[in-house]
């Protein structure tokens, strides 16, 4: 896109000066080789990053399929490149190695495309694009993958009319074989995003701070700069783990789930830093994921007296989870929102043995004396969980 139809110079000139002359979008297609994709490396890297459900993008704006699609005829992983089918090797080794709900991530529209660029042209007024492409890829891949979760994405400044979405979607919780289990977002056409859909999404990194009245997901990447693999990639550009641990605990306490972007390689591998950071992520959600997995925001998400502290509610043992993202250096933490029952309240450290010391503020609030730890005693690196019972 910055390349061909943009024409940024400093993409021209990097294709120019490091590919032969005439060499076209479509002739990354062969290099595109794979040769070191193992889905069940993958899978189990998904598992160990403590993630519940994956998407995989089984087609960008670029129209290129993952999977030999019917519909893109020599412009598919089975057809160019890898010769394989990318979508079925890792829906088979995530359903295998793991509990995590399979998804697929699908772009309406493709820049490119004859069929999708001449209906625009005529103002969305003919649809030979989505009848001949769009929909009936997203019918191919729920029939043949049965994704628990379609993202779909890029509406092309077209209404869901011109998509046809509302007649997919009564097709797809109605009829088709996920129709018990599939969840969708609010991608479908302009003017759905944020307002009807599973779930909503609103923007890329989208991360209000606030609770919000629908069920939302952040959608942000470990590279700060992009979706995909970049080779000149900084250290500096990627997420520190600290920084991941932060946008997840905001987003749950706020309502919302976190899809976390990581882009593979050409051969097919998970780059080591995503790996180490999904791994990381894990390692966190082992001890603290008590605090995540199954809660629901709390009447407030944040603290009102000490900032980085945020609130989730487990509601099957009625346990109020104060995630504190700073270890205050006076050894206690004083927290301006919970209710303390004196005899009743206990409060924990997630990962320490004995119950913390408290006093109550008066009619609300509670100052916590923090055990005296060394980094090696430490239940974790980044973020703490604090357990509190019988509070109001």
């Amino acid at each position: 896109w910055y390349w061909q139809k943009e024409k940024r110079e400093p993409y021209v000139k990097f294709m120019e000066a490091n590919y032969p002359p005439g060499f076209s979008y479509e002739d990354f297609g062969p290099l595109f080789t794979a040769e070191f994709f193992d889905p069940n490396q993958w899978a189990d890297i998904l598992k160990a990053s403590g993630a519940k459900y994956v998407v995989l993008t089984s087609k960008h704006h670029e129209g290129f399929t993952l999977w030999g699609s019917k519909y893109s005829w020599n412009w598919n992983a089975v057809d160019v490149g890898p010769k394989r089918d990318l979508v079925a090797e890792l829906a088979t080794s995530v359903r295998n190695r793991t509990d995590l709900h399979f998804g697929l991530y699908h772009s309406l529209f493709e820049w490119f495309n004859p069929h999708f660029l001449e209906d625009a042209t005529n103002v969305f007024k003919t649809r030979k694009f989505p009848t001949s492409k769009s929909l009936p890829e997203l019918y191919e891949i729920v029939t043949k993958y049965q994704p628990e979760i379609i993202w779909s994405d890029g509406d092309g400044n077209a209404p869901d009319t011109y998509w046809n979405s509302t007649g997919f979607l009564a097709w797809l919780y109605n009829d088709s074989p996920v129709r018990d289990t599939v969840v969708t977002n609010d991608r479908w056409g302009v003017g759905s995003i944020c307002t009807h859909g599973g779930f909503y999404t609103c923007s890329d990194r989208y991360n209000p701070g606030h609770l919000l009245p629908h069920k939302w997901e952040n959608c942000m990447t470990v590279d700060k700069r992009s979706w995909g693999y970049r080779r000149n990639a900084q250290l500096d550009d990627y997420l520190a783990t600290e920084d991941l641990v932060k946008q997840l605990v905001e987003t749950v306490s706020c309502g919302g789930n976190l899809l976390m972007n990581i882009g593979p390689t050409h051969d097919g591998h998970i780059a080591v830093i995503f790996e180490e950071r999904l791994r990381q992520m894990g390692a966190w959600l082992k001890v603290n994921g008590e605090a995540i997995y199954g809660t629901k925001p709390w009447r407030v998400q944040n603290d009102t007296v000490t900032p980085e502290v945020w609130y989730t509610f487990s509601p099957k043992e009625s346990r109020v989870n104060a995630i504190f993202l700073n270890w205050p250096v006076s050894g206690t933490l004083e927290l301006g929102e919970p209710q303390a029952k004196l005899g009743e309240t206990q409060v924990k450290l997630v990962g320490y043995k004995e119950l913390l010391k408290w006093v109550a503020l008066g009619e609300k609030g509670i100052v916590i004396a923090l055990p005296q730890l060394t980094p090696k005693q430490m239940p974790c690196q980044w973020g703490w969980t604090l357990q509190l019972t019988a509070i109001n």
